[in-house]
C-alpha cells in the first residue's frame, strides 16, 4: 500500500531519515502518541460496548487496544488504518482513529477513487451509527421526535466527523505535491543556470582565444608585410650606397615611409588594446571580462583593417583593403626589386567588404612569402572574377640564389596558416604547395557574400 506524501517530501528534502517507514524521529514519536491516545480511547469505548451488549468488560477492552493502536502504522498503511476505524464504527469507538486515518488517506498519495469509496463508507457507517445512537437515546429518555429531524441531526453529526479530515487531508496534500513540484522546478532552474553558466564560460573562453588568433593574424599580416618590405630596401640600400647615391636615397626614403606605416598600424592596434580603464576600475566578472576583450578585438581588426593598406594600399569606401588596391600591392613589391607581373581575368565587380579584404590579404600574405623565402625569384598574381566567386593565385619560380637576391628573412610558420583560418572563414578553398619549376604556388577561390 502507499505510503503518504509527507515521507516522500521528507526524503526529497534529504532529512535524517527515521526507523522503519518514518521520515523523521519526530513523526515516530507524533504516531506512536496518537496510537497510544487511540488505544486508550477504543479501550474505554470497548468496555462500554462491552457492558451494552452483555459481553465481558475484558474482552471488549482487548478488542480496542489493537484497534486504537492500529494508527501507530497510519504513514505505511492508511487505507488498511481506515477500513479498521470503519470495522469499529459499529461498536462506538476509535473516533479519533477514524478522524486521524481519514485525515491521513486524503493527504497520501492513494488514487483518488480509493479515497472516495472509503470517505463515503466511513460517511455511511457513522451516519447508521449515529441514527441508531440517537433513536434509542431518545426513546430511553421518553422523546418521540419526527423521522427528519432525527436524520438531519446524523447527517450532520456524521459530516462533521468525515467532512472536515478528508478536506484538510485533500488541501494539505495538494499543498505539499504542490510545493514539491515548485521544488522540482527551482532545482531543475537551479541546474539549467548552472548549464547556462558554464557554457558562457566555455564561450568566452572560445571568444578569447579567437580574438587572440584573429588579432594574432591581423599583426603578422600588416605588420610582417611592411618589415619584410623594409629588409628587402634596406638590403638593397646597403649594396647601391656607394655606386648609385641617388638610387641609395630613394631606397632610403621607402625605408623609412614603410617603418613609420608599420608603427603607426602597431600602435593604432596596440592602443585599442589598452583603451579599457574602466574595466581596470570596476574589476568586471569573468564573463564581461570576455566580452570586453571580444569588444575590443573586433574594434582592434576594424582598426587594423582601416590602416592595412595605407597610403599604398587602395582603401575602399568602406575603410577596409580591398581588390582596387592589388595594384599598389604589386607596385611596392616591384620597388622592392622583384619582378611581379598582376594579371585580371574578367569582368570587374564589387564583392562583400570581407571577400575583398581576405582576397587582398592572401595576395599580400604570399608576395611577403615570395621576399622571404625566394629572393630574386620571379613570381605572377592572378585575379579571376568568377560569376559567384573570386579565384587568386599567386605563383612564383625558383629564387635565382645570387649575391644581390638579398638577405634570408625568418619565418614564424604562420602565414600559410593563416591565411588558410580566413579563406575557410568564408567557406573558401585554400590550396597552396610546390610547383613542378621548384618554385611556390598560393591558390585560393573565395565565394561571393552578398
Amino acid at each position: 500500500m502507499s505510503t503518504t506524501g509527507a515521507i516522500a517530501e521528507e526524503g526529497a528534502r534529504g532529512a535524517p531519515v527515521g526507523p522503519w517507514w518514518w521520515a523523521r524521529r519526530r513523526s515516530m514519536v507524533l504516531d506512536v502518541v496518537l496510537a497510544l491516545a487511540s488505544a486508550l480511547e477504543c479501550v474505554l469505548e470497548g468496555i462500554a460496548f462491552a457492558h451494552d451488549v452483555g459481553i465481558p468488560a475484558v474482552l471488549g477492552g482487548l478488542i480496542g487496544v489493537p484497534a486504537g493502536a492500529s494508527l501507530v502504522l497510519r504513514r505505511r498503511w492508511p487505507v488498511a488504518v481506515v477500513l479498521v476505524s470503519i470495522a469499529t464504527t459499529p461498536a462506538e469507538m476509535g473516533f479519533l482513529l477514524g478522524i486521524v486515518g481519514l485525515y491521513t488517506l486524503a493527504a497520501s498519495e492513494v488514487p483518488r477513487r480509493i479515497i472516495v469509496v472509503l470517505s463515503g463508507a466511513s460517511l455511511a457507517g457513522t451516519l447508521v451509527v449515529a441514527i441508531a445512537r440517537f433513536h434509542r437515546d431518545m426513546a430511553e429518555d421518553g422523546y418521540r421526535p419526527g423521522l427528519w429531524p432525527m436524520i438531519a441531526f446524523s447527517v450532520v453529526m456524521a459530516l462533521g466527523l468525515t467532512a472536515p479530515p478528508v478536506l484538510t487531508g485533500l488541501y494539505v496534500g495538494a499543498r505539499r505535491r504542490l510545493v514539491e513540484s515548485l521544488r522540482e522546478r527551482a532545482d531543475g532552474l537551479e541546474r539549467e543556470l548552472s548549464l547556462l553558466a558554464d557554457r558562457a564560460e566555455e564561450r568566452a573562453v572560445w571568444a578569447r582565444n579567437e580574438e587572440r588568433t584573429r588579432i594574432a593574424r591581423e599583426m603578422h599580416d600588416v605588420v610582417a608585410h611592411r618589415v619584410s618590405l623594409m629588409v628587402v630596401h634596406a638590403a638593397a640600400l646597403q649594396a647601391v650606397a656607394l655606386k648609385d647615391p641617388e638610387k641609395a636615397s630613394r631606397n632610403a626614403g621607402l625605408v623609412g615611409d614603410m617603418g613609420r606605416q608599420a608603427l603607426t598600424e602597431l600602435r593604432e592596434m596596440l592602443g585599442v588594446l589598452r583603451s579599457t580603464p574602466e574595466a581596470a576600475v570596476a574589476q568586471p566578472s569573468a564573463s564581461a571580462q570576455s566580452e570586453r576583450l571580444a569588444e575590443v578585438a573586433a574594434a582592434a581588426s576594424a582598426r587594423v583593417r582601416v590602416s592595412a593598406g595605407g597610403a599604398a594600399a587602395g582603401a575602399a569606401g568602406d575603410g577596409g583593403p580591398c581588390l582596387d588596391g592589388l595594384g599598389d600591392l604589386v607596385g611596392q613589391s616591384r620597388e622592392a626589386g622583384m619582378a611581379v607581373e598582376l594579371s585580371v581575368m574578367g569582368e570587374e565587380r564589387g564583392y562583400a567588404p570581407e571577400v575583398e579584404q581576405t582576397a587582398y590579404r592572401v595576395v599580400q600574405e604570399a608576395l611577403t612569402n615570395v621576399h622571404k623565402h625566394a629572393p630574386g625569384a620571379k613570381a605572377l598574381v592572378r585575379l579571376a572574377h568568377r560569376e559567384a566567386e573570386v579565384a587568386l593565385q599567386v605563383e612564383n619560380g625558383p629564387s635565382d640564389g645570387g649575391a644581390d637576391a638579398g638577405p634570408g628573412l625568418p619565418s614564424g610558420g604562420n602565414g600559410l596558416v593563416g591565411m588558410r583560418e580566413r579563406v575557410g572563414a568564408l567557406g573558401g578553398v585554400f590550396v597552396s604547395g610546390p610547383t613542378d619549376a621548384g618554385g611556390f604556388r598560393v591558390s585560393a577561390v573565395i565565394p561571393d557574400r552578398r
